[in-house]
This record gives C-alpha cells, sequence and structure tokens, in this order.
C-alpha cells in the first residue's frame, strides 16, 4: 500500500483535532488505498479495443487521475499548514513582484476559494514565469501543466464542515492563520525558482 504521511499536528487555531482526524485519517487515507486499488486494476485491464466511449482500461486511466491528485494534493495541503501565517522571504517576494501586496495576493486567493469547487493552488508557471491563485472543481479539472504547486487550499466542505458548517469565509481565515510559509519557502528553493525569476527579469 502506498505510504500513509502523518499530519505533523494535532490541531490547529481554527480547526479541530476532530476535523483534521476525519479529513486526514478517513478521506486522505481513503485515496492512498484506492490509488493502490486502481494501479493493480490496471495490471489486468484489457489493452485491446479501447476507445474513448468505454473502456476498463479509460475509465481506470481517468480514476487514477482523480484519486493520485487526491492524494498529492492532500498532502500538500496538510503540509502547507502548522505555521503562523506570516509571509517572509522568496514567496512574499514573488507575491509582492506579482500582486504588489500580500494583501492582494490574499484578497485574489479567498475570492478564488470562494468561487471553487474543490481547491485552489498559487503555483509557479514554469512558461510565464509568474505566481497564479488558480481554481480547480475536482482533484483533476483545473490543474495547470507545467506549474509548480506552492500553496495548495482545500475548499471541499469536508475540509471545514465539522468546524464551520457552510461557513467557508471562517475557514478560510482560520486556514490563512495557519499558513505555514517556511514550508512554502522550502519549496521554492528546491525548484530555484528565485533563480529563474531573477533570469527571467534579466531577459
Amino acid at each position: 500500500m502506498g505510504e500513509i504521511i502523518p499530519l505533523k499536528y494535532k490541531s490547529l487555531e481554527g480547526l479541530s483535532e476532530r476535523q483534521l482526524k476525519e479529513h486526514h485519517d478517513v478521506l486522505y487515507a481513503g485515496y492512498v488505498k484506492k490509488v493502490d486499488e486502481i494501479r493493480n486494476a490496471l495490471h489486468a485491464a484489457s489493452k485491446d479495443n479501447v476507445n474513448t466511449t468505454y473502456a476498463d482500461l479509460r475509465e481506470l486511466k481517468l480514476e487514477l487521475s482523480f484519486a493520485l491528485n487526491g492524494v498529492k494534493l492532500h498532502e500538500a495541503y496538510f503540509a502547507n499548514m502548522g505555521g503562523n501565517g506570516k509571509a517572509t522571504g522568496d514567496i512574499l517576494n514573488l507575491i509582492e513582484l506579482d500582486w504588489g501586496s500580500f494583501e492582494e495576493w490574499q484578497r485574489n486567493l479567498k475570492a478564488s476559494a470562494m468561487g471553487a469547487r474543490g481547491w485552489v493552488v498559487t503555483a509557479y508557471d514554469l512558461d510565464d514565469n509568474r505566481l497564479h491563485n488558480f481554481s480547480c472543481d475536482a482533484h483533476n479539472q483545473g490543474n495547470i501543466w507545467n506549474a509548480i504547486a506552492l500553496v495548495i487550499l482545500d475548499v471541499y466542505e469536508h475540509a471545514y464542515f465539522i468546524d464551520y458548517g457552510t461557513d467557508r469565509k471562517s475557514y478560510l481565515e482560520s486556514f490563512m492563520k495557519n499558513l505555514d510559509f517556511d514550508y512554502v519557502n522550502r519549496k521554492i528553493k528546491d525548484f530555484d525558482l528565485m533563480q529563474r525569476r531573477s533570469q527571467f527579469k534579466a531577459a
């Protein structure tokens, strides 16, 4: 079975232990198990007479994209929380370059989150070398190729309904307070995005 990455915290400001446990131990863990199940089924799926209307292989491939993105997005979501919500360093520099201010990025993120059905992702687009907030209606709908996901926000109701009911706005405030920008800065460093951005500006 795929590895279920444990949470690095039990509760967060505004997010209860029960909310996080249900989200992580039940929903996320379920996606990990489902990826294994689909991959096993793919080995046995016929490669003959595959078509765009229906084939076992086609259906399994599509559902793998949903389940696997569900794993990846949830792992990044849980990993990018547990901080103090204060943006510093490289991520702040990139945000200020592309939005003018942290407040404007945050306003854009929250507005995107109110309109999204599943996820909002702040990603660095490797083609235009800018940050963007992308809205995804499902794990495999709205994802942008050739972009590095930096901030991951889950806006499915399961992410907040135990603590907030239908009050998504209050959940978003809690998410912002708990963002771990040190984690985000490590991702920027891992992909050498500041060097890439400086070369883009100089070109």
